[in-house]
């Protein structure tokens, strides 16, 4: 008999809990005409557990698909990996015409920018060849994108990895402890990398688009994780942990998050230098410049203070986004930044730039779509932005 998922048994005291907090919130309310961004509002909460319900059904749909998907294994895989290299091929050879095209039929000098005044440069113009190119290129990045998530997931499943095992599995308190411990650990460097690459934040945005903070939010979850690369929990069963460890490593990972997600707590003394809190993780979901891509951990804050992404709160957290979608619409919430990147992907006209829309990170993404256009004094291509989380 399979045993219950641990985080599926907790739903009632995750509800309880809401309940306790809306009844906290209503005996100490906000200060008269002021918005607290703790409080519950209903449209918000809808979508959060909309969410969350979805961040359950989501790997049923999702498997199966992944597994078809893998090249290699099925034809419905290969014709995936078959069209995103026809469609590289097309939209390079796109990019090869439109550059003669605006440069009166030669290509341009190696190393040299045109200038944004010459006459033979056609800017903005619309057209069959550079929808073509536009349309070939999101066909490109985003097939060979879910053929790499698809081969990913089947190589590194947990079933796999423990067949690997090199040394046989060991039971106990202390093996329990390190499961916890390690899988602490390797979520800490999933959720950094799910700041730091633009693939990864595509699924992860989705529990940072509220602009409240209550435990309604902790069940805003993603849905999309199958399509996405991560470091595989299954390393641990490496390690000799029993895949059973492992389950119960990750349920405990995600119960404990759901409590630190409230302003009802303001701090827990000192604990607070060990452990992940209520206002650590506030902070994490701040949109301030201080507050981006900070405090990363899930259990423990060591991990943030070890490789130095710890940020303390120091000054009221204002939540969501630095561009906040304004929906509660689950569809947009669960989309709009795959939608964006894939406008990126259209819009640019380098390799370099598409495959960078997808894979560093959001920071990058802003400042390269907000770089002007190259002066007509520049004679070689710029200088390479900075990278930001």
């Amino acid at each position: 008999m399979q045993r219950p998922d641990l985080t599926v048994l907790a739903i009632p005291a995750f509800i309880g809990a809401m309940g306790a907090e809306y009844w906290w919130q209503r005996r100490s309310p906000a200060e008269p005409g002021t918005i607290r961004a703790g409080d519950y509002e209903l449209n918000d909460t809808i979508a959060s557990l909309t969410m969350g319900v979805g961040s359950l059904l989501a790997p049923v749909v999702a498997g199966p698909v992944v597994r078809r998907l893998a090249p290699g294994r099925t034809k419905g895989g290969t014709a995936l990996l078959a069209l995103g290299a026809a469609a590289g091929v097309v939209t390079t050879v796109a990019d090869v015409l439109r550059r003669r095209r605006e440069h009166g039929g030669e290509l341009p000098e190696a190393g040299v920018l045109p200038s944004p005044s010459d006459p033979i440069v056609v800017r903005s113009r619309v057209d069959a060849l550079s929808l073509m190119t536009a349309g070939a290129a999101v066909a490109a990045v985003g097939s060979t994108a879910v053929a790499a998530a698809s081969v990913w997931a089947l190589g590194t499943s947990a079933t796999r990895l423990t067949r690997l095992a090199p040394i046989p599995a060991r039971r106990g308190a202390l093996t329990y402890v390190a499961a916890i411990a390690g899988w602490d650990f390797i979520y800490y460097w999933n959720h950094r990398l799910s700041h730091e690459s633009r693939w990864l934040w595509a699924v992860h945005v989705v529990h940072h688009s509220s602009e409240r903070y209550n435990l309604s939010t902790a069940l805003r979850q993603p849905v999309a994780e199958a399509f996405t690369m991560a470091l595989p929990y299954g390393m641990l069963t490496l390690a000799g942990i029993p895949p059973r460890y492992v389950e119960d490593a990750r349920a405990i990972n995600l119960i404990y998050q759901f409590w630190i997600h409230t302003e009802a707590i303001r701090s827990i003394g000192r604990l607070e230098t060990v452990l992940n809190t209520p206002s650590h993780h506030r902070a994490h979901h701040g949109s301030q410049r201080q507050y981006l891509d900070i405090n990363h951990g899930s259990i423990l804050i060591l991990w943030d203070k070890l490789f130095g992404t710890f940020e303390p709160e120091d000054e009221p957290v204002r939540y969501g986004l630095t561009r906040n979608i304004h929906s509660t619409n689950p569809g947009v919430i669960a989309t709009h930044e795959w939608r964006d990147i894939a406008a990126d992907v259209a819009s640019a006209s380098t390799w370099s730039d598409r495959v960078g829309f997808l894979l560093r990170g959001p920071g990058w993404a802003a400042l390269r779509r907000a770089q002007p256009a190259p002066s007509p004094e520049s004679t070689c291509a710029p200088a390479a932005l900075p990278v930001m989380g």
